[in-house]
């Protein structure tokens, strides 16, 4: 943790910020387009989300460092939206009554599920999306596009799996790509160095922009002398000619598409499941902040009601906070909103007046700049460090990581929650109940609350009380005592004569309700 006294003012932090929004704006602009195409929706509609989730949610954002936009975790929503309302002028609709809706959640303080994550769950999640980030980038390392940038789950849309897609790769493999994805991801790891690092020059060329730069004058090599490397126009950045005009992107909704109770339904699917992965990144974005900063869960959720609001009327997809472009804005320095809000800027600027110069960009550039990202996520120290706490701490983390590599993000934590879920009662078990044997004397004590889940646990506690002993029952620690439990000592009680042993109870054995005499 950082120790150091820091002034957050925007303006004394433009020296980190900047150079952090470039990087986040070269790792949002393949995925915004390649969650629009993936989405079937116009190309624009990504970037347009993009930048509302720069500007618009990262000025009223209530954590510092995380950085909404389009999310993979979406695509199949809107996938069955679209088809399911018959088009995209109705699902904006649903969009902008989305955004309504996490606005009111936000009111009502819902943000507090955010806190009920486990952090084994959280450092499971990251870590499994940086894995994630390596296997879907090592294809588009090599030149190899099937799969759209951004996709997170296991089975891509092409009926392929994230390990077959690596293996079809290598029988389709670019050498112009490979090249310049494997001369980027050296230079970043050796840019990555303390000694280099620190250098002036990357306070204004971060290294993710010299590499894109880099990237662009390999091709154009390419190009003059070596035709037979130059990189296909399918694995070059694909942004509309045309660009960005909002004046013809503004949509005014059409009374009729409120009439339609199915916008209704996909409008709260889509609030529940944005606010539920933008409260799982604001966590994890949180616990990545080297300074430790406390966000406002309720007060993002009110920013990203907003920015949905405003995406519906700008023919946007739906946003969420997302962890990628997050990690990546942290691990890139960043300190204050102001490098989420320029990678907005950035956006805008780029897609409105030079998307020509843009689309000179090779994706095997913009894939080694997200392999690193990846590798900062999923280090060995974290799995190290994991395993040092526990088989509490350790099995979670793993099942976490699994889960989502094999399922997605959302079905991944539901199934690392429970698995937690399951040691924490275990836990509890051991904890409220305890037994102490000195050879013809036990003490059994009752801690905290005892309740049914405990009373399997305490059956066996009580098969291990030795014949003609002298047992004390202590429930001075306790405070509540549930009726099963109350039953079981009492048949204990029953039981012990014939074994010759002697019970007392110390403390009342039935908390607010009297004194219960076993």
């Amino acid at each position: 943790m950082q120790t150091e006294q820091v002034n957050f003012h925007p303006l004394k932090n433009f020296k980190y910020d900047i150079p952090s929004s470039i990087v986040v704006f070269f790792v949002a602009l393949p995925l915004c387009l390649g969650i629009a195409q993936a989405s079937d929706v116009p190309l624009i509609a990504g970037i347009v989300s993009g930048i509302v989730g720069g500007i618009i949610v990262g000025i009223f954002s209530g954590s510092a460092l995380s950085v909404s936009g389009p999310a993979a975790g979406l695509v199949a929503i809107v996938l069955s939206a679209l088809q399911t309302l018959g088009g995209f002028e109705p699902f904006l609709a649903a969009v902008l009554i989305a955004g309504v809706l996490q606005f009111i959640l936000g009111l009502l303080r819902a943000g507090v599920i955010g806190s009920f994550f486990p952090n084994s769950v959280i450092r499971g999640m990251l870590a499994a999306i940086g894995i994630i980030l390596i296997l879907k980038q090592i294809p588009h390392a090599f030149g190899y596009d099937k799969d759209y940038e951004g996709d997170e789950s296991f089975i891509t849309p092409t009926g392929e799996n994230t390990f077959s897609t690596i293996l079809h790769s290598f029988d389709e493999i670019s050498i112009g790509a490979t090249i310049i994805s494997l001369v980027s991801l050296v230079l970043l790891i050796v840019f990555e160095r303390p000694s280099i690092k620190k250098k002036k020059i990357f306070t204004v060329f971060p290294a993710p922009l010299i590499i894109v730069i880099l990237g662009v004058a390999i091709n154009y090599l390419y190009i003059k002398f070596f035709p037979d490397l130059v990189i296909a126009k399918d694995h070059l950045v694909k942004l509309p000619k045309d660009g960005l005009n909002l004046k013809t992107q503004f949509k005014v909704p059409v009374i009729e598409h409120f009439q339609n109770a199915q916008v209704y339904v996909v409008a709260v699917t889509i609030a529940l499941v944005a606010s539920l992965e933008t409260l799982l990144c604001i966590d994890a974005a949180d616990k990545l902040d080297p300074y430790k900063r406390a966000s406002s869960m309720n007060k993002e959720l009110k920013a990203q009601g907003l920015g949905n609001f405003v995406c519906g009327f700008l023919g946007g997809l739906p946003i969420t906070a997302v962890i990628v472009r997050s990690s990546a804005n942290i691990s890139s320095g960043a300190r204050t909103k102001t490098s989420a809000i320029l990678h907005g800027i950035f956006l805008l600027v780029c897609a409105s007046f030079i998307p020509h110069l843009l689309n000179k960009i090779p994706i095997a550039s913009l894939a080694a700049i997200l392999l690193l990202i990846g590798y900062k996520l999923t280090k060995p120290s974290l799995f190290v460090k994991a395993y040092s706490e526990g088989w509490s701490q350790i099995i979670p983390f793993v099942v976490t990581i699994l889960a989502i590599l094999f399922t997605d993000l959302l079905i991944g934590i539901g199934i690392g929650l429970v698995v937690g879920l399951l040691f924490v009662l275990q836990q509890n078990f051991r904890s409220c109940v305890s037994i102490t044997i000195d050879k013809s004397n036990v003490l059994i004590r009752l801690r905290k609350d005892v309740t049914f889940v405990n009373k399997i646990y305490l059956k066996e506690i009580l098969q291990k009380v030795p014949a003609n002993s002298y047992v004390i029952i202590d429930c001075k620690q306790a405070t509540f005592i549930d009726h099963d439990i109350i039953e079981t000592l009492r048949d204990f009680v029953e039981i012990a004569k014939f074994s010759n042993i002697q019970t007392e109870v110390s403390g009342n054995l039935y908390k607010g309700k009297g004194v219960n005499k076993v």
